[in-house]
């Protein structure tokens, strides 16, 4: 049995052990930290090197991430948390019933979605006047004749 000293315990993590215990990679980490989702100290020689509770938001990151939540929303989440402790299981409650009603309103969108395209696709025609698809409701019609599907930005 190897006994371990509590300073060792507290102490900071290397870029390399965070990517290795996390399974994400060292670039990765470098992002997050740019985007401000986790956070690190410097030492004097200028190496970056992460308390222990990154572990955690790593987890929570990729999560989110997996669920289809942008990371400019997860970072929003993020931000509101201490970063001087760990993520708790209460954080992790907040934070995942926020997510959920986000994730159940996307399940309903991509529900509707594939309902209407196995429609279009039973009847082949995909239609950009009545396709429910591309041109719901026809509002292309309401802009008059000619092109209007090569500005995707302002479309369906």
């Amino acid at each position: 049995m190897t006994i371990v000293k509590q300073s060792e315990l507290r102490r900071e993590l290397t870029v390399g052990e965070v990517a290795e215990r996390s399974g994400v990679a060292v670039s990765t980490l470098h992002f997050y930290e740019a985007k401000g989702l986790i956070r690190s100290n410097r030492t004097r020689g200028n190496q970056r090197r992460y308390p222990r509770g990154v572990l955690r938001r790593v987890a929570v990151i990729k999560v989110a991430q997996r669920t289809g939540i942008p990371l400019s929303e997860i970072q929003d989440a993020l931000s509101v948390l201490p970063d001087d402790r760990p993520l708790t299981v209460e954080d992790w409650g907040r934070l995942s019933e926020n997510w959920r009603e986000q994730l159940n309103e996307r399940i309903a969108s991509l529900m509707a979605l594939r309902d209407h395209l196995t429609s279009c696709i039973g009847c082949g025609c995909l239609s950009l006047r009545e396709c429910p698809l591309r041109n719901p409701h026809d509002v292309l019609s309401m802009e008059g004749a000619g092109p209007r599907l090569m500005d995707e930005d302002s479309h369906p």
